[in-house]
């Protein structure tokens, strides 16, 4: 894949503000996450687009197309290119034939439909996506999970000069955090990290993904696609994302902090202490 570098943009902007503390007020700058509309094209044909923020979009469009089952290995991505377009930010990506078919049926399947309104299915069934059930052995240390959140949490850069940013890590077996992703979406933050990992040909079944929000069932599917055994969020999952990761196989956690986590599904991939 040859992939072009994101065009400019800053991470965040400056804006005046008015604080007040204690019934007084003062004029100052306040720094604020940037946030943009980014177009996903296929083979020159408009997918979608989604308000993100303006970095690591090549990740972002690989890590989309990998989650949403748009491609199912990273080389049918050829090219992708990033540009600043009049309104946001153009990412066109050129896909392999036969997914680029499939992405154009499925398309033509949902035009017109007027069911549930799910993305225009007309069933639950239609609706819902259930990735194969993930084979990942990897055990994990409560001990070392804590560890990996604070990490994380410590390395969210744009977090820490906005307050407005989600993060997605992926941690080793020892807690080691390898890589973090940020963006205003924790769908987006999850996205980048995927992409960036399948870019580099890492193992999706030796780690676990971290997430700064709550386990949504997108969450749950977007990490069972890719085989990812192990989730855990800062915050609570959804019912759905509860049933959706006993269904794959993966070990949900919710709750993580505090030296303290809530195992939903799958706890054997978590080591007591003595094991």
């Amino acid at each position: 894949m040859n992939a072009m570098t994101s065009p400019e943009r800053a991470a965040l902007v400056q804006v005046a503000v008015e604080k007040w503390r204690n019934d007084q007020s003062r004029l100052c700058h306040d720094n604020v996450a940037e946030e943009v509309p980014v177009a996903l094209e296929y083979n020159g044909i408009s997918h979608a687009v989604m308000l993100a923020s303006p970095y690591d979009l090549e990740d972002f469009a690989l890590g989309f197309s990998l989650s949403e089952g748009i491609l199912a290995d990273p080389s049918e991505l050829f090219d992708c290119e990033v540009s600043p377009a009049q309104d946001g930010i153009q990412v066109q990506m050129r896909i392999a034939g036969s997914r680029f078919a499939r992405l154009k049926d499925k398309r033509r399947n949902l035009t017109g439909r007027t069911g549930c309104g799910l993305c225009g299915a007309e069933t639950l069934q239609q609706a819902i996506r259930s990735p194969a059930p993930v084979t990942s052995s990897a055990l994990f240390a409560a001990q070392a999970l804590y560890a990996g959140m604070e990490t994380m949490q410590t390395r969210q850069q744009l977090q820490q000069q906005t307050g407005a940013t989600h993060a997605a890590a992926w941690m080793a077996a020892d807690g080691t955090i390898a890589l973090v992703r940020e963006d205003i979406g924790r769908h987006n933050a999850l996205d980048k990290l995927i992409g960036a990992m399948a870019a580099n040909r890492e193992d999706f079944s030796t780690g676990a993904a971290l997430i700064t929000s709550r386990a949504s069932y997108e969450m749950v599917q977007k990490a069972a696609t890719l085989g990812i055994g192990f989730l855990a969020a800062i915050s609570a999952p959804t019912s759905l994302a509860v049933q959706l990761a006993e269904d794959t196989g993966v070990t949900l956690v919710g709750f993580t902090r505090h030296q303290s986590h809530v195992v939903y599904a799958h706890a054997r991939r978590l080591l007591r202490v003595g094991n």
